[in-house]
């Protein structure tokens, strides 16, 4: 395979390098890629007063394997770090800590702008060079730094009895002022109750963002962000511009349309320049700044769509020299107390890249649809050819439905954008507050004497700005694509927070999905400052009670809670802290983690659960018929006392990470009640299903949960896959169910099942959305076929990344990369090898750096080859039934020990153990 000749051939090739270069005089010796808090790297707005640090060690360091301690220094400049840094100096620490290491100076203020640098001690004693200066800039962090009021066109201000239709038009806001020094420095301050666009001086200072702010339980947080627009100001005359809709704020979820756009959208800046000359000046929203409603966004609404009106169109609105005197005097309102304003903890919604259509079709004189080949999120940019007077109509459709454009499964979603000329040409329009999820867009009303092209159109892809990392791979062509499904999933539904879908009614931070999706994102892409702040909107939301909602921000629609829901408050924080390492967010999520324990203890009695549940959501095959049908055949009682005893278990965990032994060793006493009651409540002596059907679902979640006597494991064992076998090796099972499936298969030492259920090719498998068209993760098991169109049933997203859960054993099983210690500090490499596969190859992200596991067939057996970062010690083992016949490092140094591996290269050569399995595997 290319890719092993590849991988040894860079090894050599670092190892020659190695010897022609000193370590100690390497230009390269010094630490990378700083960043602080949740892996910000240079952030301007940043969230933390007290961040946190970390750095990765140098590429090339060959010569060491271990930190044995660091020094970190911060100053309030470049030259101040260089000289005698003024904010701390840690001295040097012994530690190994390279991530996640608490600022200890004096005290950061709002706006402050900070530089701080690292260098390391190996386990030699051997000093690193300084790293390069690194910086952070912090936001405006109280309320009080605030000196800019809320502020509205006059006509939405309550006196004036505003309609729906007045809240969804968008309000435009102009402010001109003057400057006359020079200007060295200038932040813009901005947020929105809703989204906004801000413009200085005619140029877009959000172009690149997408309905910011985003997306927080507005009635306890508003996050705000900041913006560098030193190089926009002008000296003498400019103008600071706005606008802003409703967004999240105001508009509905579901079909409640009562409550659609039912307040007003308000607007705050706070513009703050610093001349030369040090001294400052402040441009806020006040009662100077002009309003209207007269812009061209006639009306914006995130599930309905944009109306755009050429007609009402004011060239040069946020520029100087404008006429705005039929605008109005804005309406203000105080910044309170009650709403917390504080800094973004995660990048914006962003326009991320742009596809074009992989073909179209006209179907009528004026009507055509393009297919974009990609189920994705964001909107499109049409440059279409229209007449005067005759409406454009943009429709978005996730698939066609036997041929013909489809919109049923958005439900009441309108999802429609349109665009009103005022005269004969070529239309270039770009929705602004609005977000679609489609692959197919139907464009009507353009100039029906002209014939589409391709190029009329582009979609562009928006989410959350986080990196993916697209790093895994095999032989097989339909696992890739599940992978790459999975990907888009991901993509299309990290959008400000995990929404549940992208296109419906809906969209919606659904706890449940989240519980399932959450470590294999962490493996796939950086998004834990994405993931710590849905947990911070989860905790706000989290009543006094420890009641915690189904979906996070909570808007009043289903209003009663579920276990294997809102056991995301112990789920969420114990999955990102073995992922990263990360002290703090277990710190933080605690007492919310304790809250949960006691609303579940609530809900049960004599240690039995009657917590309400959406049980094993969306099981295949359900016994039960209608909407109760949705919720699976295993008993809802059995799911509950299952999730508590899980979360009192995760939560015992953290209360030993934290220090608060009392705590744990009365969790672990209630864990042992907990899994008494549930075996005896539910099974019968010889492991029979009592109540409820005998589901695949109710041993996985005994396997899995540790509910069980070590006696009883290796039956309920033989039960699940006497299950799998009477269905043929095809799952039957939903939200819940599903992510526990492939780690309890292989723990019972029967990686081949969760091989077949993955290469499964019919229904209900992964493979069958991609042999009936799939580009992203669905729903149900069977949302739609090529040959029959959507499924009849109600709720058919096409973009759900639930069950993109499998991606988890991508990692965890075909590289087999575990962490054995929180954040990879010792992590335990064992790949689940198979004759079905001839290679597979990927990369496990970690805070010290990537474990990189690859491994093909070779005669008799396997090799694997494995890298392991600075840091990091690893033990390899083996998978069951096969033993290593060969190790040795990159530099063919034999290996004598796989159990504590240091930092290297490594290749082994893997056989089975068994002679006769050896010769049936040859055969």
């Amino acid at each position: 395979m290319n890719f092993v000749r590849i991988f040894w051939l860079a090894a050599v090739m670092v190892v020659f390098i190695g010897a022609c270069s000193s370590h100690s005089s390497s230009n390269n010796d010094k630490p990378r890629l700083l960043t602080v808090g949740e892996g910000f790297e240079n952030p301007l707005g940043y969230y933390e007063s007290a961040p946190r640090f970390s750095w990765k060690a140098p590429l090339d360091r060959k010569e060491s394997t271990q930190q044995s301690a660091y020094q970190i220094q911060v100053a309030s400049t470049f030259e101040d770090l260089i000289n005698k840094p003024d904010k701390w100096d840690s001295g040097k620490v012994q530690s190994s800590a390279m991530s996640w290491v608490k600022y200890e100076g004096k005290p950061i203020i709002s706006r402050e702008k900070v530089f701080w640098r690292v260098r390391f001690w190996d386990e030699n004693n051997i000093a690193s060079q300084w790293s390069d200066a690194a910086h952070f800039e912090l936001g405006l962090l109280k309320n009080s730094d605030w000196k800019a009021s809320w502020i509205g066109a006059k006509e939405t201000q309550a006196t004036e009895s505003p309609s729906q239709s007045t809240f969804a038009t968008p309000q435009y806001f102009r402010k001109p002022f003057s400057l006359d020094k020079e200007v060295i420095k200038a932040r813009l301050y901005v947020t929105a109750k809703g989204v906004f666009k801000v413009f200085l001086n005619g140029e877009d200072v959000t172009a690149k963002d997408a309905l910011p702010p985003g997306w927080t339980p507005y009635e306890k947080r508003i996050e705000t962000l900041t913006y560098d627009v030193t190089s926009l100001v002008n000296q003498n005359d400019n103008v600071l511009g706005a606008v802003i809709a409703g967004g999240w704020y105001s508009g509905r979820i579901a079909d409640l349309k009562e409550a659609d756009h039912s307040r007003p959208p308000r607007f705050l800046a706070q513009l703050e320049i610093t001349y030369s000359d040090n001294t400052t000046q402040l441009v806020i929203s006040d009662d100077s700044w002009e309003a209207t409603q007269s812009g061209p966004i006639r009306f914006a609404s995130n599930y309905d769509g944009e109306r755009y009106d050429q007609r009402f169109e004011m060239d040069g609105w946020a520029k100087p020299g404008f006429d705005d005197s039929e605008w109005s005097i804005v309406f203000t309102e105080l910044v309170t107390s009650d709403t917390l304003l504080r800094p973004k903890r995660h990048l914006p919604v962003r326009n991320i890249k742009q596809l074009t259509p992989t073909s179209f079709e006209q179907v009528n004189k004026d009507t055509v649809i393009f297919d974009f080949g990609q189920n994705m999120v964001g909107v499109p940019t049409i440059n279409i050819p229209v007449k005067e007077g005759k409406e454009v109509k943009l429709r978005f459709a996730e698939a066609l439905h036997k041929g013909s454009f489809y919109t049923e499964n958005y439900r009441s979603a309108h999802s429609t954008d349109y665009y009103l000329p005022s005269k004969n040409g070529v239309a270039k329009y770009t929705p602004t507050f609005t977000f679609h999820g489609f692959r197919y867009i139907e464009v009507s009303g353009f100039d029906e004497s002209k014939v589409p092209v391709k190029d009329w159109i582009v979609a562009n892809v928006q989410h959350s700005d986080i990196a993916l990392y697209n790093n895994f791979s095999s032989a097989n062509p339909k696992l890739n694509k599940l992978f790459e499904n999975i990907n888009w999933g991901l993509r299309g539904n990290f959008f400000d927070i995990p929404l549940d879908c992208p296109q419906r009614d809906e969209r919606l931070g659904w706890t449940g999905d989240a519980n399932a999706f959450i470590a294999p994102s962490m493996y796939m892409a950086d998004v834990y400052g994405f993931w710590s702040a849905y947990l911070k909107s989860l905790r706000e939301e989290q009543t006094e009670d420890g009641f915690v909602p189904l979906y996070v921000p909570f808007v009043k629609w289903i209003n009663w809670t579920s276990s294997g829901w809102g056991d995301a408050a112990t789920i969420l924080p114990w999955e990102l802290y073995m992922m990263t390492g990360d002290k703090k967010i277990l710190d933080d999520s605690y007492p919310s983690m304790k809250a949960w324990i006691n609303y579940h203890e609530s809900q049960a009695k004599d240690n039995i659960s009657s917590m309400m549940t959406f049980g094993d959501w969306l099981q295949p095959h359900p016994e039960k018929e209608g909407k109760g049908a949705n919720r699976g055949d295993t008993d809802f009682s059995l799911i509950s006392t299952a999730f508590f005893a899980r979360s009192v278990e995760l939560t015992k965990k953290t209360a030993l990470e934290l220090g608060f032994n009392e705590d744990a060793k009365r969790l672990a006493s209630k864990h042992k009640e907990l899994a008494k009651s549930f075996r005896s409540e539910f099974f019968d002596s010889n492991l029979n299903v009592v109540k409820g059907k005998e589901t695949q679902t109710a041993y996985l979640l005994a396997l899995a949960f540790k509910l069980l006597p070590e006696s009883d494991v290796k039956i309920a064992q033989t039960k699940l896959v006497s299950l799998l076998e009477a269905s043929d090796t095809h799952l039957r099972t939903g939200f819940l169910g599903t992510p526990l499936l492939a780690e309890v298969l292989q723990d019972a030492g029967r990686t081949d099942l969760v091989y077949a259920l993955l290469f499964k090719e019919t229904y209900p498998s992964w493979f069958y959305s991609i042999n009936n068209g799939a580009t992203t993760t669905w729903e149900r098991w069977n949302s739609y076929s090529i040959e029959e169109g959507f499924n009849p049933q109600g709720m058919n997203s096409l973009n759900h990344y639930a069950y993109g859960t499998i991606s988890r054993w991508f990692y965890e099983g075909i590289l087999g990369v575990k962490p054995s210690l929180p954040g990879f500090k010792r992590a335990v490499i064992s790949p689940q090898l198979t004759s079905q596969l001839g290679y597979a190859e990927g990369s496990i992200p970690t805070p010290s750096g990537t474990i990189d596991v690859s491994w093909n067939m070779a005669s008799s057996g396997f090799d694997v080859f494995v890298t392991i970062p600075f840091n990091t010690t690893a033990e390899f083992i083996p998978p069951a039934q096969y033993k290593v016949e060969q190790a040795e490092k990159s530099n063919g140094e034999v290996l004598d020990q796989w159990t504590s591996l240091p930092t290297g290269r490594y290749q082994f050569r893997v056989i089975l153990e068994d002679k006769g399995l050896r010769k049936r595997y040859d055969d």
